[in-house]
């Protein structure tokens, strides 16, 4: 017979793992614990929330094995169908996502994925990394006397500054880029959804041409779908000016490179796929390292034995750097859609459903890690999935890595023990894993450096 109290509380859980309030407090570990134990794949509804319609529901993947299952096979669960987030796309909308790397399937997808690892070139890579480690040490020395700071704000520079470097934008127009990232990643929080730092006469003539093409609010209050190209006018107003702009006078950047590629049997890169590849690395580029770094932070902060580890063995901290990705992954799920009917794990599934892969709950499977909810910088080896998995492992992996290990290193050697100055105040997403402000503390010595924090 059912088990009604049972059914009950898996739905309850179900509500909360779905509602992006919930995230302003914690992720839901406990209720993904609950749905992962009573079976790795669980239908949930989708009910309408913060003036977002409701939609059919899905399929979410909760067990590491099977999100494995879900993310190696393209040709099953598909990218392109619906687009990679779980709220449908109206059919223009998705017209013009499906143009986008991140939601395309093979060979499409094999084709210019194959063009961006081209542009990635070892002197390009070996540039940025030098260049990255001189920015986290700039960054940090700049509030090491200070003995407390906001690290996320601090933090939220290094990727606008590496994208700056990679995209070949100039530094004075990255405010546009934090501006971008806040409304497509934060378009759940109020905060971010309506983000406008960047100001008339603050940046290159490009940007205040593009500036003219943001959305604005109609009678209702209401902007676009930032997931909508109409919703981002303002960044494919500036990416085709870039675009023009780099090839005519290339640098030595990722994104002149791209334009540059080209020869036997290799299309170039038209201005549409330059666009939409912009848009990758502009977004998604920056929403990892701005949830990344600050969660690393956070995390050790709450565990002080694992920094002092981390300072008396730096050997330890490229493993540790994936322990605190596994424990803090900034990016919560991945929609695809299936291509046919099919069973995953013990349910049923059909052509057109949708199937949401959880990257927290498969971080913390205990058929995979021991102990998953402890943190242990020493662990290893550490199968995580943070950065997904199969043809759509993230590209960005290693650059995202390099800015890890460059910031919480250079925060470990410079401010000494840190804990917490206060609450975190988090982003209100289901989807990204965010920090909005993070107040650590440090003490001072009397040479103004920074000493260890008692308590």
């Amino acid at each position: 017979m059912p088990d009604s109290g049972r059914d009950a509380a898996l739905a309850a859980a179900g509500r909360t793992v779905y509602d992006p309030a919930t995230y302003e407090r914690r992720v839901p570990y406990a209720e993904l614990a609950l749905l992962r134990e009573a079976g790795s794949v669980h239908f949930l509804e989708e009910p309408p929330l913060l003036g977002w319609p409701g939609g059919q529901g899905f399929w979410a993947v909760f067990g590491h094995r099977e999100v494995k299952v879900v993310l190696r096979d393209a040709r099953r669960y598909s990218s392109w169908l619906g687009g990679t987030q779980i709220h449908d796309y109206e059919p223009s909308d998705l017209a013009e996502v499906r143009q986008q790397l991140l939601n395309s399937d093979p060979p499409e997808h094999t084709r210019l994925r194959n063009l961006v690892a081209a542009a990635f070139t070892p002197r390009a890579v070996a540039r940025l990394e030098a260049r990255i480690r001189s920015r986290a040490e700039l960054l940090v020395g700049e509030v090491a006397a200070q003995g407390e700071a906001d690290l996320a704000l601090v933090a939220a520079d290094l990727p606008l500054f590496t994208l700056a470097e990679l995209l070949g934008v100039p530094i004075s127009d990255r405010a546009l880029l934090f501006d971008w990232s806040n409304r497509v990643i934060g378009y759940q929080d109020p905060d971010y959804a309506a983000s406008s730092t960047f100001r008339p006469g603050q940046g290159s003539p490009m940007a205040e041409r593009a500036l003219a093409a943001r959305p604005q609010p109609d009678a209702r209050g209401r902007l676009p779908n930032p997931r909508s190209r109409a919703g981002m006018a303002d960044l494919y107003a500036y990416a085709r000016e870039l675009a023009t702009w780099k090839r005519t006078e290339p640098g030595e950047d990722v994104m002149s490179l791209l334009l540059g590629l080209a020869g036997e049997g290799v299309e170039p890169v038209t201005d549409g796929e330059f666009e939409n590849l912009f848009w990758l690395f502009a977004v998604a580029g920056n929403e990892t390292l701005r949830n990344g770094i600050p969660g690393a932070l956070a995390t050790l902060a709450e565990h002080p034995e694992m920094q002092d580890l981390l300072r008396a063995e730096p050997s330890r901290r490229n493993r540790a750097v994936e322990e605190l990705l596994r424990f803090w992954p900034p990016v919560l799920h991945f929609r695809r859609t299936a291509t046919e009917d099919h069973r995953l794990g013990s349910v049923g599934v059909r052509r057109g459903d949708k199937v949401v892969v959880f990257h927290g709950a498969a971080n913390r499977d205990p058929r995979v890690f021991d102990h998953p909810d402890e943190l242990d910088v020493r662990r290893w080896p550490n199968d995580h999935v943070t950065f997904g998995f199969g043809p759509h492992f993230c590209l960005g992996a290693h650059l995202a890595r390099v800015q890890l290990r460059a910031f919480v290193g250079t925060v470990l050697d410079q401010l000494g023990p840190f804990s917490l100055a206060g609450a975190p105040v988090r982003l209100r997403s289901n989807f990204q894993n965010g920090i909005k402000h993070l107040p650590l503390s440090w003490e001072q010595r009397r040479d103004g450096r920074a000493r260890p924090a008692r308590g």
